[in-house]
């Protein structure tokens, strides 16, 4: 597999030039293959075959481990969940709360995803929520050394949804550390685009979802907890996948961070999200980012310094750009065939070019821009 193979494997493409991949990809046919194909074995023949629940439960062990393996993390340190925002959840619900000074920093920058539950926490158990400003998409060390005292968890996101930057998730996570807080980190724009080690950031908690970068269906989302961060958790939610013996009354949680999966869900997202990456690893990740940045730059070499909000130089394959009128914008490049989106803050658009794109789809973006001016 190739980046052109990948190309001619997504129908999508065939009728629009697709440039939101940062909001969700659509999926190769090799990964809605395998997740039909799956449907109909798990329907008509698992019944009365090995049974669904056992198959359900292969299928979670195996999905586990793909993730885990791609992102460099254990399969026990993986549970898969339905989103980013399922895993913030999670992670939000399970914090042991008990003291009433507790702090959550996060950036100004978040994703909703990232900033809801901890609202809900401020109003349900006065938890503290403060912002950390930043300068461009960056988050300066000094913030967040002089915040690291007071905070007992930081929440932000690895790859900002609205520039394009990296985080210096290791760097903070050591500084947080350092201070006795907590981690939490959004990566659900990073996993897909560039190589992700979870246990080289050195987060506690990491939630993400497979269906942007990674080219999954929806409803594939994980949630990493490193290991030696799972006694800062109180699970409030259980059932038979969170437990050793369901029908033992004298319960003992799973390992790990399968413990937050409680019972039945599909595992028809997990099977897509599995092919899925198989299908990038086949690619190879340090080609796909290789690819992404020769696009990012043929796109940025387009745009004027009063235009572009994203770095220059290349960091990612979301390009933010300064226009008129975003809505406006975006609602008549969809008429010219091309989707990007339009953000909420900072207003403006946003691109994102994947190693499905090639130098036309680019192209194709500039020359529609040039005719909405």
């Amino acid at each position: 597999m190739d980046p052109e193979q990948l190309r001619a494997d997504i129908p999508a493409l065939d009728s629009a030039v697709y440039l939101n991949t940062g909001a969700s990809s659509p999926s190769p046919r090799r990964v809605v293959d395998r997740v039909t194909d799956f449907a109909q074995f798990f329907e008509y023949e698992a019944p009365v075959g090995q049974g669904v629940y056992q198959v359900a439960w292969e299928i979670y062990e195996e999905s586990r481990e793909t993730i885990a393996d791609f992102l460099g993390a254990q399969p026990h340190e993986i549970a898969l969940t339905q989103s980013t925002a399922d895993g913030m959840n999670l992670i939000a619900s399970a914090l042991d709360l008990a003291d009433e000074d507790t702090v959550v920093a996060r950036t100004d920058l978040e994703h909703p995803a990232g900033i809801l539950p901890w609202n809900r926490l401020s109003d349900l158990d006065d938890v503290e929520v403060r912002v950390m400003e930043t300068n461009a998409g960056r988050l300066d060390r000094e913030t967040v050394e002089a915040v690291a005292a007071e905070t007992d968890l930081f929440v932000f996101s690895s790859l900002t949804w609205t520039h394009g930057t990296r985080m210096p998730v290791a760097e903070i996570s050591e500084i947080a550390h350092d201070a006795d807080a907590r981690v939490l980190v959004d990566a659900v724009q990073s996993p897909g685009q560039y190589p992700v080690d979870l246990h080289e950031w050195g987060a506690d908690f990491v939630v993400g979802a497979g269906h942007k970068w990674l080219l999954g269906p929806w409803g594939s989302g994980f949630l990493y907890v490193a290991e030696e961060a799972m006694d800062a958790l109180i699970p409030r939610r259980i059932g038979y996948r969170s437990v050793e013996e369901p029908a033992d009354p004298e319960y003992e949680f799973k390992r790990g961070a399968p413990r937050f999966e409680v019972g039945t869900t599909s595992p028809l997202p997990h099977v897509g999200l599995a092919e899925a990456i198989d299908l990038l690893e086949e690619i190879g990740i340090e080609r796909i980012e290789s690819r992404i940045e020769r696009l990012t730059d043929r796109l940025k070499d387009g745009l004027d310094d009063e235009q572009l909000l994203s770095p220059r130089e290349y960091e990612s394959g979301l390009v933010t750009f300064r226009v008129d009128d975003p809505d406006a914008t975006v609602e008549r490049l969809r008429e010219q065939g091309v989707i990007v989106r339009a953000l909420p803050y900072p207003r403006a658009v946003r691109a994102s070019v994947h190693a499905f794109n090639d130098a036309s789809d680019v192209d194709a973006l500039l020359a529609a821009l040039d005719e909405t001016a």
